[in-house]
């Protein structure tokens, strides 16, 4: 469905060039799910974007590398080329609704619109369709629902808006940005839930960036770990969570609350993330990471295979 090849996205700053993903590659299969995760700022984020053809303005840009769906590369594509690619193949889940969703508009233009633009339905059908969308995404009282503004939902409705906007196009490939994170336990069940079953009977391909290592392990064929623009490690889901061979996907299970030590102190990863404009000589990890040795210092990592799992990390063998 999705193949990623040596994804370079920056910017341009006043302190130099932010190289936010760098040369990152995965594969996303029909019906499959794909989970990304790290820190805030590794550039999970910015790989979503990238593959939606958001990067915009003079100072961002994709630098490098091919995004093929179903074989065509979109990197190339104009504005108008993408607008067709949007909604129709690719549909995207914003981190924030509130944000994402326009105040100015009640929720039937809002889902609406993209019915109109992409399906060619008059208003009639364009408000019918509508309707439909938001009692499959499970929004209660939904005939109600179409002239209210989003200021006027709680955050599990304004969630369920923007999946059904995402849906209304019948996309082969869905993705995510942390859909959960602002929700309160009972309604990420819910919502997660719902993702899960939406891709079960539609052949949804999912992709889900998040921080939370316990909806990725439990809901993710394969997973992705990033760190610093760069994808460490990947492989199959209870491949990686059962023997990490990086020492941050090691550090970031140790410290997920409920996966490794549940009735002890919770360690947490020292130091901070690296600075993406400052150019690293060796791996960008190494002043964090209790396994480093000088060669990690002078020599940049590449990937290799080791076992299911592919990995950026000199001393993989080890951990």
């Amino acid at each position: 469905m999705l193949q990623v090849r040596d994804l370079v996205t920056a910017f341009d700053t006043d302190d130099g060039q932010v190289k936010a993903v760098d040369g990152a590659g995965f594969d996303v299969y029909k019906g499959r799910t794909l989970g990304i995760v790290g820190e805030s700022g590794c550039g999970k984020s910015v790989t979503a974007l990238s593959l939606m053809g958001l990067i915009t303005g003079s100072s961002g840009r994709i630098e490098n590398g091919a995004i093929d769906v179903n074989g065509r590369d979109i990197v190339p594509f104009s504005e108008s080329e993408m607008c067709d690619i949007r909604g129709d193949e690719i549909a995207m889940i914003f981190q924030e609704p509130m944000t994402s969703l326009n105040p100015l508009h009640n929720i039937a233009k809002q889902v609406g619109e993209s019915l109109v633009v992409h399906k060619k339905l008059d208003a009639r059908a364009a408000h019918k369709r509508t309707l439909e969308l938001l009692e499959l995404v499970g929004l209660q009282d939904a005939e109600n629902r179409l002239d209210a503004y989003p200021h006027e939902l709680s955050g599990g409705q304004r969630q369920r808006v923007m999946i059904a906007m995402a849906l209304a196009n019948e996309p082969k490939l869905l993705i995510a940005d942390e859909p959960t994170s602002s929700l309160d336990t009972t309604v990420r069940d819910q919502i997660l839930k719902l993702l899960i079953s939406l891709q079960s009977s539609a052949g949804l391909s999912l992709v889900i960036l998040s921080h939370d290592l316990r909806l990725v392990s439990k809901h993710c064929d394969i997973v992705a770990v990033m760190y610093g623009g760069r994808l460490v490690e990947q492989g199959p889901s209870k491949s990686v969570f059962k023997h990490p061979r990086h020492p941050y996907t090691k550090a970031l299970i140790e410290s997920a609350p409920g996966l490794e030590v549940p009735d002890e102190m919770i360690p947490s990863i020292p130091g901070v993330p690296p600075i993406l404009f400052e150019t690293v000589r060796g791996c960008s990890y190494m002043d964090r990471c209790n396994w480093a040795v000088s060669k990690c210092r002078q020599e940049r990592p590449t990937a290799r295979q080791i076992d299911e799992q592919t990995v950026i990390c000199h001393r993989a063998e080890q951990i």
